[in-house]
């Protein structure tokens, strides 16, 4: 992908390796792991968890005698037990690096990734805070540190100083403001710090007025909404735009691409197949390859 398209779609996949110790596995009660039944334990991005659970709910309850485990963690720590041949399978907002794709395939594993579904990366405010629409480029000033204040971006304000946060120092959120936002050079800011997990950076945002978060948009809905068009009432959205009008993050805008901060976002593989496909959609807009056809 080159980098004029940067801002409006970044990588996300899933990352999968193949070998016999990641094949079938007998247990003790005489059966045989399938795509239906058994047990099976994958990490994930944590920012993905909303969907990984509400995706796990329904093929639970679609297949009885499966298990679908999974290990919430950064980015970063979920890629290296992919590398340790800890987990055979992991969500993640990149695809493999060379080096990453190599070492496994040195060892004589087989290193596969595709894309399953898109998402939204959400920049989130105090609910009492009105100045609500950003530039790409203001974003990448906070992030370098060339803007410590809101009166840098709004005159009139007077909300004092800029927190930046992050989900955690080693997260996809973080991969991104420095790959497609900084171009490849670090966040410098002092202004900018990092949680443990996306709740953290919501329950911040709540209580600091000069705080902007950043998160997975798939955070943001209100779970009563099924149209995924209603946020949650506790904070504001900014609006990010690179030139033209500002959108939310909603599932239409990120597919006509108008959401500059539109990524690319994956999910489990059952997506793909479920019967009830409705649940791909909470929060997170399939692929057209992982759309499932109507007959």
């Amino acid at each position: 992908m080159n980098k004029t398209t940067s801002y409006t779609i970044v990588g996300l996949t899933l990352l999968t390796t193949l070998i016999a110790s990641c094949g079938p596995q007998k247990h003790k009660g005489g059966r045989t792991d399938t795509y239906s039944s058994g047990v099976i334990r994958f990490a994930s991005d944590e920012s993905f968890s909303p969907i990984i659970e509400e995706e796990r709910d329904v093929f639970e309850s679609i297949y009885t005698k499966a298990k679908v485990n999974p290990t919430y963690t950064s980015e970063s720590e979920g890629i290296n037990l992919l590398l340790k041949d800890s987990i055979c399978l992991m969500i993640a907002a990149r695809d493999f690096k060379p080096n990453e794709k190599k070492n496994l395939q040195d060892r004589r594993f087989m290193p596969q990734s595709f894309a399953i579904a898109y998402d939204g990366l959400a920049l989130i405010v105090n609910k009492t805070n009105t100045d609500t629409c950003i530039t790409v480029n203001d974003i990448a000033r906070i992030l370098t540190g060339k803007v410590k204040k809101w009166s840098d971006i709004y005159p009139s304000s007077k909300r004092g100083d800029i927190v930046l946060v992050f989900d955690n120092k080693k997260s996809s959120t973080v991969h991104f403001a420095e790959d497609s936002i900084l171009h490849g050079n670090p966040i410098t800011s002092p202004n900018v710090i990092a949680t443990n997990k996306t709740a953290d950076v919501i329950s911040y945002v709540e209580k600091n007025t000069g705080a902007i978060g950043i998160i997975g948009s798939n955070w943001l809905n209100d779970k009563r909404d099924t149209t995924n068009l209603t946020f949650n009432k506790n904070i504001r959205l900014m609006s990010v735009s690179k030139l033209q009008k500002q959108r939310p993050p909603t599932a239409g805008n990120l597919t006509n691409t108008i959401y500059i901060m539109a990524i690319i976002r994956s999910s489990e593989p059952f997506i793909a197949c479920s019967t009830t496909p409705s649940t791909a959609c909470h929060g997170a807009l399939p692929t057209s390859s992982a759309r499932p056809k109507v007959r």
